[in-house]
């Protein structure tokens, strides 16, 4: 199969989470026999089958380039790329310039469309956005989107997931977009309720992310913690507002057992987080952005890794990579639940500072290692190529009645 992935955030311009999620589904693809060309913005890209879309030079949304209007895409995918009459299919990993022209393209040249809905782009409003300012941000955005793709489904404020009218303005972005697809997928079961609940009325397919296995093909051991010893801890994931880093940091300075803390990532509150640390005396060791391969081996030697967002994350690949090595997590949303075995993760009793500490102050030798167990036990399922066999099935399908 020939397959046109448009994405706003891809691998070698922003680590983890679905700039990761895409690279390992393009990597295994690939591996399969199919052709899959990536449409994204960002600068000098080193890979074969990456096309770079016009994009803001200095413009960056938590370190990820942001790419031009979708008309300036289109144009320019017209002058320089082979038709799109060629592909079988577009499929689309996110709501911005680049992946509405993909949606653009697909319309014009009658392909069918696969959208994956990643994120949560109503608590990326509510919490990265200024009290002020975010309803006017997401009208903007909302504004700018409906100019390009059609809004008929209309979203207001209600109890369950858009308590403001900025978030109902978001949510309509998100639903109007995956409706523009031929076959929706989500992550989790939980975010495709979600999506459902606000208003996408195409085929659902719940597919996981999954980890390139290149990255975890090694034997990983239980993790042992010895009673006394220090609690290894990892931090895989933006150092920023959604991701809550700043409720973790403020856990971790009321522990009173001996801890360390390995944090990478980037993010709008990577500085405040290392004053903070060095202000408390933390056992912290700020790494910054890394390559995976890099992170995976510091996971080795972690008894615990660390997801503290709250009603923002669909998945998260912090939790599969933490599964496919064998590592215990915490977490503080209970819909992770779902996305981790059960007997393999401690959660917290709920998403304030004081919760997690006390879910990592308590936490046993015993524990750990029994965790470790059943991650190991479950590490295969989350690895692309048996998300990928998912993925080509969802594919097949919607070809096949495309062409009908």
């Amino acid at each position: 199969m020939k397959i046109a992935v448009f994405t706003d955030i891809y691998a070698p311009w922003s680590d983890g989470g679905i700039a990761a999620s895409v690279k390992a589904q393009k990597d295994e693809l690939e591996k399969l026999g199919h052709e899959v060309t990536i449409f994204c913005p960002g600068f000098q890209p080193h890979e074969k089958n990456v096309i770079v879309v016009p994009s803001f030079k200095h413009l960056k949304i938590n370190g990820a380039v942001l790419a031009r209007s979708p008309k300036k895409i289109v144009e320019y995918i017209h002058s320089v790329a082979p038709s799109l009459s060629e592909y079988d299919l577009v499929h689309v990993h996110y709501e911005a310039g680049c992946s509405i022209a993909g949606v653009m393209l697909a319309q014009e040249y009658g392909l069918p469309v696969v959208q994956t809905m990643h994120g949560r782009e109503d608590m990326a409003i509510a919490l990265n956005v200024s009290h002020p300012w975010k309803y006017l941000v997401a009208t903007v955005l909302n504004g700018l989107h409906k100019k390009y793709l059609s809004h008929p489904i209309k979203v207001k404020k209600d109890k369950f997931q858009a308590p403001t009218r900025a978030r109902a303005k978001m949510w309509e972005l998100m639903v109007n977009q995956a409706n523009q697809a031929d076959v929706v997928i989500t992550p989790s079961k939980h975010f495709a309720y979600k999506v459902e609940h606000y208003g996408v009325e195409k085929p659902i397919e719940v597919v996981s992310n999954g980890v390139a296995d290149e990255l975890v093909q090694e034997e990983f051991a239980e993790r042992q913690l010895e009673d006394g010893a220090v609690l290894k801890m990892i931090w895989n994931s933006r150092l920023s507002k959604e991701k809550r880093v700043m409720p973790f940091l403020q856990a971790v300075a009321m522990l009173r057992r001996p801890y360390l803390v390995y944090m990478y990532g980037e993010g709008n509150q990577y500085r405040k987080a290392q004053r903070f640390a060095k202000r408390h005396g933390l056992k912290i060791k700020f790494y910054g952005k890394r390559k995976r391969d890099k992170i995976i081996e510091r996971m080795k030697e972690a008894h615990l890794g660390i997801m503290a967002s709250y009603n923002f994350d669909t998945q998260g690949m912090t939790l599969l990579e933490a599964e496919a090595t064998g590592l215990p997590v915490m977490f503080c949303d209970p819909e992770m639940m779902e996305v981790v075995p059960a007997g393999s993760y401690v959660i917290a009793g709920g998403p304030e500072a004081a919760a997690m500490a006390i879910a990592l102050e308590n936490l046993s030798a015993e524990q750990v290692a029994k965790m470790s167990r059943k991650m190991l036990k479950h590490r295969a399922e989350v690895l692309q190529p048996v998300q990928a066999q998912k993925l080509l099935k969802v594919y097949k399908n919607v070809v096949r009645k495309n062409r009908q």
